[in-house]
């Protein structure tokens, strides 16, 4: 960061707390909206869901109650819409799949959700029918030319499935071509099953291991057996293969014995340039039924309209949505709350814009984006930035709220993985204010910069950062909040427990949502247009809108 802005930065995030009173926010009112977003009657909130068609209703309500005007696109008749219609591909298994292994002539069948997560195919198709399809081990499925790294070195993989590891090849070892330990896109399953689809494989399976991937088995299944969506593509081929799962980790070590292979040591051999790709003695059948069908989901905007600049837009964005309902957990309960993630950063957005209406009209508008289908890959937010409502070149920068339920009061706060950008700038001068120091994301490995619906936004330049809560607790310190913080991913996260709880002590959200109004109000009121850092992969396509910003 430049020295000159971040000063210029402060100085004018004092100028702003001079001009306004910190703002009031009803945390009981707060907790209401949680309580009601996560409640079973909204049945997990899943896309093309009567959970869906509850949730979309609630917030327009909760906008119009707020004061807020439609911040969606115009109809035929110039008049704005509540919402912005996210076309997806919906995709169910239908029945319960099969699927073995065949090793050295032996069948073993495994089990949907316990051993292997097959998930609905995502490329149009009715049906996945496999025999006898060859396994090749890829190492971390990486091809990237500008780190002269290629996992595949021209093997053939038509017809064939690729395995391949979590994270990439820095997860575990020295920093090397993909930097240390903060995890690359390349990083990212996403990114494995787009490769899968270049290479011209007929599946990918992920080899599952929990601290690789930062959560359980329990996420991995449950995420992944349910219904699936992609934005609706031209060629779905290009981006998917018709099987796409995981394994266990228990399942592939035996797998690898079993064709006289050692796991641990091909693991370590993958983490070099020159690891070549193993052809293993086994083949996967898969035999089941996929019911495809093109749905309509939604985004809702709210908005409040600039006094002076009305075309330049502060972002405030939130996912609605969960994973609806799956197979029992062993309660019996079938549906996914999802309280914390993400009904928390639904009802902040909510609160957020009531303090916004309840001051004065800021200069710039402001957006409330809660965006559909994060769960299945960002798409709400994807579809956004695509199509944006409100020009992305005078899209001032983009404040994102995922799981904002906390411990307690924190003398720290955090971001999603790591960025180089003013806006962080100026969230760390307005936190210094409050004696709130910024401690960067104490696990880059798992690649949460790309796991939340700022990244849509930072791909297409625009300054966007996902906040998160501190875990140096006031009253516990740093054990206190890391434990909080593993007990939730282990038993809560994804998971059917993720319920809204009278328990929660809310001071410490109370405390995020004055630190991200200020900010987002600093931006609102200001002439500043942030920038990412010079080095910055998203700075070029910043800088080739300027002109639009003059």
């Amino acid at each position: 960061m430049k020295k000159r802005f971040l000063l210029a930065s402060v100085a004018l995030c004092a100028g702003f707390a001079a001009q306004a009173a910190e703002p009031t926010f009803d945390m009981q009112r707060f907790s209401g909206d949680i309580r009601t977003l996560s409640s079973d009657a909204f049945e997990g909130r899943a896309p093309a869901s009567a959970g869906e068609v509850k949730t979309v209703d609630f917030l327009i309500q909760r906008m119009k109650e707020a004061g807020l005007e439609p911040g969606g696109p115009q109809g035929a008749n110039g008049v704005r819409s509540w919402t912005q219609d996210v076309p997806l591909l919906k995709s169910d298994i239908t029945g319960a799949p099969s699927l073995s292994l065949t090793v050295n002539g032996k069948a073993k069948a495994l089990s949907q959700g316990k051993e292997i997560a097959v998930r609905a195919a995502l490329t149009g198709d009715t049906a996945v029918s496999l025999k006898d399809v060859p396994l090749v081990f890829v190492g971390y499925g990486v091809k990237a030319p500008e780190r002269d790294w290629d996992d595949f070195k021209g093997v053939d993989l038509r017809g064939k499935i690729m395995v391949v590891l979590v994270n990439d090849p820095d997860f575990e070892g020295p920093a090397g071509r993909f930097g240390g330990k903060a995890m690359t896109y390349y990083g990212r399953w996403t990114y494995k099953f787009e490769e899968a689809a270049r290479q011209g494989a007929i599946g990918t399976l992920i080899v599952h291991e929990t601290d690789a991937a930062s959560y359980g088995w329990a996420t991995v299944a449950s995420s992944n057996t349910n219904t699936m969506f992609d934005i609706v593509r031209d060629k779905p081929r290009s981006a998917h293969s018709p099987l796409e799962g995981w394994i266990q980790r228990d399942v592939a070590v035996e797998l690898f014995k079993a064709s006289g292979l050692d796991f641990e040591k091909l693991r370590v051999a993958a983490r070099s340039a020159d690891f070549q790709p193993v052809a293993l003695k086994a083949t996967l059948d898969a035999a089941y039924q996929v019911k495809p069908e093109t749905i309509i989901s939604k985004n809702v905007l709210g908005r409040i309209a600039g006094t002076l600049h009305a075309d330049e837009t502060v972002i405030y964005s939130a996912h609605w949505d969960h994973l609806g309902v799956g197979a029992p957990d062993a309660r019996g309960d079938r549906i996914f709350n999802g309280a914390v993630d993400n009904a928390s950063g639904t009802a902040a957005l909510l609160e957020l814009a009531r303090a916004y209406k309840a001051a004065p009209a800021p200069t710039r508008s402001v957006l409330f984006l809660a965006v559909t289908a994060e769960e299945k890959g960002l798409l709400g937010s994807s579809y956004y930035a695509a199509n944006p409502v409100w020009p992305l070149a005078r899209t001032v920068g983009v404040l994102n709220m995922d799981s904002v339920i906390s411990p307690g009061p924190a003398k720290d706060f955090t971001i999603s993985g790591q960025a180089k950008l003013d806006l962080l700038d100026l969230l760390i001068a307005e936190g210094a204010k409050r004696q709130r120091t910024y401690t960067p994301d104490p696990k880059v490995e798992a690649g949460g910069f790309f796991r939340s619906d700022h990244f849509p936004f930072a791909k297409q330049g625009v300054p966007a950062i996902s906040y998160g809560a501190g875990d140096d607790l006031i009253e516990g310190g740093k054990a206190a909040g890391k434990a909080w913080g593993d007990a939730y991913v282990k038993a809560k996260y994804h998971q059917q427990a993720d319920e809204w709880s009278p328990d929660w002590n809310l001071e410490g959200t109370r405390q995020d949502l004055g630190l991200l109004y200020a900010v987002g109000r600093n931006l609102a009121d200001s002439r500043i247009w942030p920038n990412w850092s010079q080095e910055a992969e998203f700075r070029a396509i910043r800088d080739a809108s300027a002109a639009e910003r003059q």
